[in-house]
């Protein structure tokens, strides 16, 4: 091995040398290369600022997001790409025997298939994102899309450096089938969470975007799907993070399934003595006009009303039922319908009994007291004889 690796590395010293003798002996020799890689770099340059122009141009005519997204993946990779060709021109260009400029030819083509390797993984993750939810019956668009996309590329990229470095992939193989079971049992969990996360994006029981309520856990809208959690966006605007093994095997209620549609009940009590016509009537025009002027509540299915829980202690019970667009919406109609039902009942004269309980007390004489008290009554009259 120490051998083979002194081999290797006598072509680079003797590259060193071969410049370190030219730059002693023969100075003048390097102005036609530095001249060559200045004019490279400069042109380059000015046609990098062309072309993304052109393409901010294009963007801004059709406003097209896809060239937005080509444009800003092409920015920094084409600044690597003006390097390459710059030293590529320069080194022919240079005196250096064939042999050195040969040898720097595969670096350079491995550093340009490293670069297009990560400009195809940002193109690939940032157009997934933005159009992946676009296409009818696609995968919902996650993190862990976007990073299986990346992940895609970049092997395909590794395996092209590879096969230009004339590296078999399959020794790399075997020894990846040796470790994998050992790097399986290391990383139990993490492919746990990793294949529980691609069984809950492909499954669509969770979407983005979704309310649910996990059982004993936490509840909001599904922000993210990562390889290792799942994001939930509490209403009180907090994040909770939990893991995609744990969301895969908990009871989960998702609110925007089969639609967003919910039914809501409001329940309301008044006394006895109110005319229940009346009450029902004044519901249902309080419904209605919630419904005009309070976005959220839905008119169909239309509003109705109930005797449920009916036959109360202190008050007839009556339900409001009605249907609200989302989850959350319900807060903000509740909170409407109650305000406008106080306001018309205190208007119309119903009155909404406090719980009250009415005890009576009855005297009664027990058997005991009976026997007593005509006790009482002869010991009196044999005093008195």
């Amino acid at each position: 091995m120490q051998v083979n690796f002194l081999c290797e590395a006598d072509p680079m010293n003797a590259a060193i040398r071969a410049i370190r003798e030219l730059l002693r002996n023969h100075p003048k020799e390097l102005i036609l290369p530095l001249v060559v890689f200045t004019v490279a770099m400069a042109l380059g340059y000015v046609a990098r600022r062309l072309l993304l122009r052109a393409l901010a141009a294009w963007n801004g005519k059709t406003q097209n997001r896809t060239g937005q997204i080509l444009a800003d993946s092409l920015r920094g990779p084409v600044l690597i790409w003006i390097v390459i060709l710059a030293v590529h021109l320069a080194l022919q260009s240079s005196d250096l025997p064939a042999r050195f400029t040969n040898w720097s030819t595969d670096p350079l083509r491995v550093l340009f298939i490293l670069s297009l390797t990560l400009m195809g993984m940002r193109f690939a993750g940032e157009l997934i994102r933005y159009h992946g939810a676009q296409i009818p019956g696609a995968t919902p668009v996650t993190t862990l899309s976007q990073t299986l996309a990346q992940l895609t590329v970049l092997i395909i990229g590794v395996l092209i450096v590879l096969n230009q470095l004339r590296i078999s992939i399959t020794p790399i193989l075997t020894a990846l089938g040796v470790g994998g079971l050992a790097v399986a049992l290391a990383l139990q969990d993490t492919l746990s969470n990793l294949f529980a996360g691609f069984y809950v994006a492909v499954a669509r029981q969770v979407r983005l975007g979704d309310y649910i309520k996990m059982d004993g856990g936490p509840e909001g809208y599904v922000s993210d799907i990562s390889w290792r959690s799942t994001t939930i966006k509490t209403l009180g605007n907090n994040l909770v993070f939990v893991p995609n093994s744990k969301l895969a095997q908990a009871i989960v209620t998702n609110y925007h399934l089969p639609d967003k549609r919910l039914p809501v009940q409001l329940q309301v009590g008044v006394s006895y003595d109110s005319d229940p016509r009346q009450v029902e009537r004044i519901l249902l025009e309080v419904a209605s006009d919630v419904v005009r002027e309070v976005p959220g509540m839905l008119a169909e299915p239309a509003p109705s009303v109930s005797w449920d829980p009916g036959f109360g202690d202190s008050s007839l019970g009556l339900s409001l039922n009605y249907s609200v667009a989302d989850f959350v919406s319900q807060y903000s109609v509740r909170n409407q319908l109650r305000q406008r039902i106080f306001q018309r009942f205190r208007e119309e004269r119903i009155r909404m009994p406090y719980p009250t309980r009415t005890v009576f007390l009855h005297e009664t004489r027990t058997e005991t007291d009976g026997v007593g008290e005509a006790a009482r009554r002869r010991t009196n009259t044999d005093e008195r004889g």
